[in-house]
């Protein structure tokens, strides 16, 4: 799943949408509510696309675990983040057998199932696609046949004239 720009923010309910840098702030917006607000250096910021989370062999990224739900609910939405703990750690261990019962939590569940269930709901929920299909798909040439291209001669800039010296003043 592509999720670079999509946001959590520590102590704010929902996710949010990256907008822009201020000075000392980024300018966020509420993907639910399309407020539009800042998130100040001293508040925990984190993008979904840097969130991991624990399994028994390594780290598995928030997008392959949006993928694995994706697929087990058949593109429909998760479980109910308010439902039984034991419900929502059954329907977890669904999707990934081997996460670590120690590191994840159940409030991990929740707002995983949480997140999910908001990006289903706005048609977010955008799968990558593997370079060389999306490549053909687009058109654009591989690295390879880049590489293959003659290469062509670029045409050289012309410099910029040098100004002109100011006449010295003639004494009197």
């Amino acid at each position: 799943m592509i999720l670079k720009d999509i946001l959590s923010i520590s102590g704010e309910p929902g996710l949010f949408k990256f907008i822009a840098q201020g000075k000392n702030a980024i300018i966020v917006e509420h993907l639910e509510t399309k407020k539009r607000s800042s998130a100040y250096g001293s508040a925990k910021v984190s993008s979904l696309d840097d969130i991991a989370i624990f399994t028994d062999k390594e780290d598995m990224p928030l997008g392959e675990i949006f993928n694995l739900i994706h697929d087990k609910e058949n593109g429909g939405s998760a479980i109910d983040s308010k439902a039984d703990v034991d419900k929502l750690k059954s329907w977890f261990e669904g999707i990934v057998p081997d996460y670590s019962k120690d590191k994840v939590y159940t409030s991990d569940i929740k707002k995983l199932a949480q997140w999910y269930n908001i990006l289903h709901k706005l048609n977010l929920l955008i799968k990558e696609e593997p370079e060389a299909v999306a490549e053909a798909e687009t058109g654009n040439e591989t690295s390879e046949e880049k590489k293959a291209a003659p290469v062509t001669e670029k045409k050289k800039k012309k410099p910029m004239p040098k100004p002109k010296p100011k006449p010295k003043p003639k004494p009197e």
